[in-house]
């Protein structure tokens, strides 16, 4: 605790007070309930989820309401709950080809085998205010028909069926995943740690830098060979059972981005992948984290690092907003004694270039008289 803080409980007891009231609000107007929340703003928990890591709904929905709406808070809040939770073991790797997909489309291939799903989307909406819905009017409900299961290849396998796109790769039978709660970032990381802080890094910070990409800082031309959202599900390798034991589904946006490649010393001409996996509906987000993810391939792909989102150590150090509030916010903590010792430092200074201005005019207006 910082000494000056001392002595300030009171103060400090009461602002929490204060700031339950306001969280509260008018009394007179009904209290959130966490159900509301979950089923009407699901895209911002479902970020609180992403960027918590940690996917429970109604937990997510607290900490939105804990937090007044601020969803950095809300992470923060997501973060330091699951600190306190057991760990019983790792999932097997999610098939994601297996989705029940409720949202895909493709910017590459316009017929493509299963087709392009809309789904829920405010891709095709006028960005103007809906008056209806605060006077609470009925919604419609969806149309609904009965269709046959299709398969859903990748966009990818279509373009590796002709060789023109890397390929997957093997993952080492050796080969443990890192665990970013677990273990701290050590640079040069492997692609798996650098995707899990992509997938918890800041939705904002990553689409700038996403954006840069594509303003000619890491220019490389994107396709977004397939977004897909929906459910997939868990499975857990259990020792007293001789098969994977399942534990549910969740929901997930996958995205696959492809991008033109012309060739290096390490590599043909060909497409490249830049890959975004995050929890819940939240596409903008996967999609800025391929772009991202293929930026920060430049090395292993032999292209010169000329640009912040190719820089590793920049990107993965800068796009934690959970550290990076704390570093910022503590600014505003007492900081009497150094500021002190700064101050006596600038009075200092200050007092010496003024001796030196002093004497340097007494010094001209000597040779003035000679």
């Amino acid at each position: 605790m910082y000494v000056a803080v001392k002595g300030g409980e009171a103060a400090i007891a009461n602002a929490h007070r204060l700031l339950a009231d306001r969280r509260r609000g008018d009394r007179s107007v009904p209290a959130l309930r966490l159900d509301q929340i979950v089923e009407q703003l699901a895209l911002g928990v479902d970020r609180v989820m992403s960027e918590g890591s940690l996917y429970d709904r109604e937990l997510a929905a607290l900490a939105v309401v804990q937090a007044r709406g601020d969803m950095i808070e809300a992470i923060f809040l997501v973060r330091a709950y699951r600190t306190t939770l057991p760990r019983f073991g790792y999932t097997n790797p999610v098939d994601t080809g297996a989705m029940q997909v409720e949202r895909r489309v493709s910017a590459t291939y316009k017929d493509l085998p299963g087709g392009q799903v809309l789904g829920p989307t405010f891709d095709y909406t006028h960005r103007l205010l809906d008056p209806d819905l605060a006077a609470g009017a009925e919604v419609e409900t969806p149309a609904r028909r009965s269709v046959e299961a299709e398969a859903m290849p990748r966009v990818s396998a279509i373009l590796a069926h002709e060789g023109l796109i890397e390929a997957d790769g093997d993952m080492p039978l050796d080969h443990v995943p890192g665990d970013i709660t677990r273990e701290p970032l050590q640079f040069p990381m492997a692609r798996d740690i650098r995707l899990q802080a992509l997938s918890r890094g800041d939705e904002g910070f990553l689409l700038a830098l996403g954006y840069s990409t594509q303003r000619g800082y890491a220019r490389n031309h994107p396709f977004v060979g397939e977004v897909r959202i929906g459910e997939v599900e868990l499975e857990l390798e259990v020792t007293e059972l001789p098969f994977a034991a399942p534990l549910g589904s969740i929901r997930v946006t996958e995205c696959q981005m492809v991008n033109q490649f012309k060739g290096s010393a390490k590599a043909p001409p060909q497409f490249t992948r830049g890959y975004g996996l995050v929890f819940g509906q939240s596409e903008r987000k996967a999609m800025a984290m391929a772009l991202c993810d293929r930026a920060l391939r430049a090395g292993e792909l032999g292209e010169d690092i000329v640009a912040a989102a190719q820089d590793e150590e920049f990107v993965i150090s800068h796009s934690d907003n959970v550290q990076a509030t704390g570093f910022v916010e503590h600014l505003k903590l007492p900081h009497y004694v150094d500021f002190q010792a700064e101050l006596g430092l600038v009075r200092r200074m200050r007092a010496e270039y003024e001796a030196r201005m002093n004497e340097g005019k007494a010094e001209e207006k000597r040779e003035a008289a000679e």
